[in-house]
């Protein structure tokens, strides 16, 4: 038994459990970051805003596949984490915020910000508690991190008051939590699963975050390359499959291609593989193969049958369930499979063809599609992209004008799409993976959302490019006020800050893009001074009226 106070404690699970880093804001200094002062293998992250923190967190815990931390103060601090927990929650990302409430001998009297946060964080986490004693600290931190790490994963909320987070009890050393326990789907329904997709003429696969985060990388190429099966990703998702390989024909929803629209509605059975199979990815569930079966795997009940109904589904984890999928096909090989597959590979060459010849173009405005293009030309493998959601950066989710070349090399939003949550994640992704370059596409709407993180990059040595794809506008705003016959309100920026003048400012390489010819040359010098070791700031004045033809079909729906 030793002694140690409540938040002596919280630190030496965070130790235990392999944190790195605790990303935020500190508030009292009695609080956790005392504490952090006596171990050095824990570093702060000093952000500029709470709801930053928790972006950088959940980019981490995204990139990495590991627990991150994050921490606010009491009362608005606390309030200002709710946006990054929803969207940790939309990705399934495991973020755990031990944060400070007001001690309970004052609860209800209006002390200084006292605020129910508990009440606040339930609905946007997977467990949300206050810890009313010092003694039951270590174990609200294993459930923390038990629960965000098993099952489907998710954001924690563990709140310490005041006083007991000051207060000391003899506990025993922390045991850490048994993290990414898995288990199988029943055999009886992986064999009827088995057999639908080798009677499946026109088979298509559809990977979720889900199937990421299992690690079932291996097992979906295996088996989609045994079967000439096309793969397409949910956002999350992305990241599966190398986006070079010739079976890896994009994404789905909202973010489909000409070819992805051709495999969609050719297919007589759909597998979706860890997804929520959400709006946006869906099209408002109106985009479904007419005459296909549906096949739903999932390691969360909840997930089964939540929209579409399935034909055949499996409760269990992603890469143990595609595992045994491909034992039962594999020596069972028809001929058709292998010609079906080298099919879809010639349909891919031809059409990175045309997509090649599209981005080249020299219109002023840039054209997006031309960024995005030169940005893959320039930055090549071992790149993680950040993304964001908005009409422009829309752009680098449709591969291949922007192609994810390597495996795990995606940061994507969830349903919630928060604005800047990319902008700030893109921070906790290069200290996920320092081996990589990272870089973040965004719309100037998004950037201006938490662009004042430039100088924790800096300061945290994070060299990130940060590419702003500059309409002046809230573009898909300004896209449905077209729609509703070009009811422009509040969605132009009159007065726009000079992005590459405020890069400067805050210590990080800035350059502004007007010219399409001078694009790559640009990108060519903001990845210079990365490898300098210093952030960069590259805008580009784009068309803010070129759409690519998988958003305008979605909204043709």
């Amino acid at each position: 038994m030793t002694a140690r106070t409540g938040w002596q404690m919280v630190v030496a699970a965070l130790k235990a459990e392999g944190i790195r880093y605790v990303f935020g804001l500190p508030g009292s200094p009695t609080c956790l970051y005392d504490a952090l002062y006596d171990e050095p293998a824990i570093q702060p992250i000093l952000v500029r805003h709470e709801a930053a923190g928790g972006f950088m967190a959940m980019a981490y815990a995204l990139l990495s596949g590991e627990p991150a931390v994050c921490f606010a103060s009491p009362g608005p601090g606390v309030a200002n984490l709710v946006p990054a927990m929803l969207e940790s929650l939309a990705t399934c990302a495991p973020v755990i915020a031990p944060c400070t409430g007001v001690s309970g001998h004052k609860d209800g009297m209006g002390a200084f910000q006292e605020t129910d946060q508990v009440g606040i964080m339930k609905p946007v986490t997977k467990w949300a508690v206050r810890v009313p004693y010092p003694e039951r600290i270590p174990w609200a931190m294993r459930r923390a991190f038990s629960l965000a790490t098993n099952g489907q994963p998710g954001p924690i909320y563990v709140e310490v008051p005041f006083e007991v987070g000051c207060a000391s009890a003899d506990v025993p050393d922390y045991v850490p939590a048994e993290r990414s326990i898995r288990s199988a789907g029943d055999p009886a329904r992986v064999q009827r699963v088995a057999s639908l997709l080798e009677e499946a003429e026109r088979p298509l696969i559809v990977a979720g975050g889900g199937a990421r985060r299992s690690g079932a990388h291996a097992e979906l190429r295996a088996l989609a390359e045994l079967l000439g099966m096309p793969v397409m990703t949910t956002p999350s998702g992305r990241g599966i499959i190398a986006e070079d390989h010739p079976l890896a024909i994009g994404q789905v929803g909202l973010y489909r291609t000409r070819l992805g629209m051709r495999a969609f509605e050719e297919a007589d059975l759909l597998v979706t593989v860890g997804s929520r199979n959400e709006e946006f990815q869906t099209g408002a569930w109106r985009i479904f193969p007419r005459s296909a079966r549906f096949v739903q795997i999932d390691i969360e009940p909840f997930e089964i049958g939540r929209n579409w109904v399935p034909d055949a589904a499996i409760v269990g984890d992603a890469r143990l369930v595609l595992g045994d999928l491909l034992a039962r096909l594999r020596g069972r090989e028809k001929p058709g499979w292998k010609q079906r597959g080298e099919e879809w590979a010639q349909a891919k060459v031809a059409y990175d063809a045309e997509v090649a010849a599209e981005s080249q173009c020299d219109d002023v405005p840039i054209k997006t599609k031309r960024v995005l293009y030169e940005l893959n030309r320039v930055f090549g493998r071992n790149t993680v992209v950040v993304h964001e959601n908005g009409s422009q950066d829309l752009w680098s989710y449709y591969s291949p004008y922007y192609k994810v070349l390597d495996l795990n090399a995606v940061v994507a939003p969830g349903e919630q799409t928060c604005m800047g949550m990319g902008v700030a994640g893109a921070i906790g992704a290069k200290l996920a993976r320092p081996d990589a370059k990272v870089v973040c596409v965004t719309g100037d709407g998004a950037f201006q959302m938490h662009y004042q993180e430039l100088p924790t990059a800096v300061q945290h040595r994070a060299p990130v490019t940060w590419v702003v794809l500059d309409n002046r506008s809230l573009g898909w705003i300004k896209f449905g006020q077209r729609r509703l016959g070009e009811r422009y309100i509040s969605v132009d920026y009159a007065v726009q800050p000079d992005f590459p003048q405020l890069a400067r400012a805050c210590g990080c390489y800035g350059e502004g893009v007007e010219d399409p010819t001078q694009v790559g040359a640009a990108l060519a010098r903001a990845l210079h001074a990365n490898e300098e070791g210093l952030p960069a700031v590259v805008s580009f004045s784009v068309d803010g009226w070129d759409f690519s033809e998988g958003f305008l079909a979605y909204y043709e729906l």
